[in-house]
């Protein structure tokens, strides 16, 4: 037992590592702060684009949702990290991850307020309408504030997923908690530094599993 603690739970290692954990901690909540809010912009758009049924809107916004929800992400990182280079931009590794994270997270918040958009009844649209207000005003004062509300669990759900997605940024070298962990463990050559991370990522993310369990359950009581 002993051996095990000095192993994965070194309290002398673990303290020696905190600053650059807590470095990597910080770039993890400024990548958050960074990706969420543009996933989510990302994802209104393409909620309130999916209302035109246009084919030539239509099918190209199909199209766009499908592909960057089955490209794998972590592909989909290194391929823009390796790429821009190539067609001379150079944003750095934040910027690549801001965009890689803002392509894949918009298509899943995007699909999640679609069908958020799709639960509002068409009466309330047409009800809007007869008072006065235009097709946007209706839209954003009428129809997403209810349809944020009607999926608000799952909207939830995927800002965790979001978060967790994170640690992937490390392949390109941004120096984000995972990656300074694993630095720390090259340094120390001793996993307790990984393993102090996964407990920073746990207390990050558990307030917010259990937000999302009340939410849950206030959603089932509500059918």
């Amino acid at each position: 037992m002993d051996e095990f603690i000095a192993t994965f739970f070194n309290v002398e290692v673990i303290r020696a590592a905190s600053p650059i954990l807590l470095q990597g901690l910080w770039m993890t909540l400024l990548l958050v702060l960074v990706a969420v809010p543009l996933g989510i912009a990302g994802g209104v758009l393409l909620a309130v684009l999916s209302v035109f049924r246009h084919p030539a809107v239509r099918w190209p916004l199909i199209a766009w949702v499908d592909f960057f929800r089955a490209f794998p992400p972590l592909v989909l990182l290194v391929f823009i990290y390796a790429g821009l280079p190539f067609a001379g931009i150079e944003i750095g590794a934040f910027g690549c991850v801001a965009i890689g994270f803002f392509l894949n997270t918009s298509s899943y918040y995007g699909e999640i307020l679609r069908a958020g958009i799709e639960s509002i009844p068409r009466g309330q649209v047409e009800a809007a309408r007869s008072t006065g207000l235009s097709a946007a005003q209706t839209m954003t004062w009428v129809v997403l504030p209810q349809a944020v509300r009607n999926v608000l669990p799952d909207l939830v759900s995927n800002t965790l997923e979001v978060v967790k997605l994170t640690s992937i940024a490390s392949v390109v070298a941004l120096p984000e908690l995972l990656f300074q962990a694993r630095q720390a463990q090259s340094v120390t050559y001793n996993p307790s530094p990984i393993v102090a991370a996964a407990i920073i990522y746990f207390l990050l993310l558990w307030p917010f599993v259990r937000l999302l369990s009340r939410l849950e359950h206030k959603a089932v009581a509500r059918r």
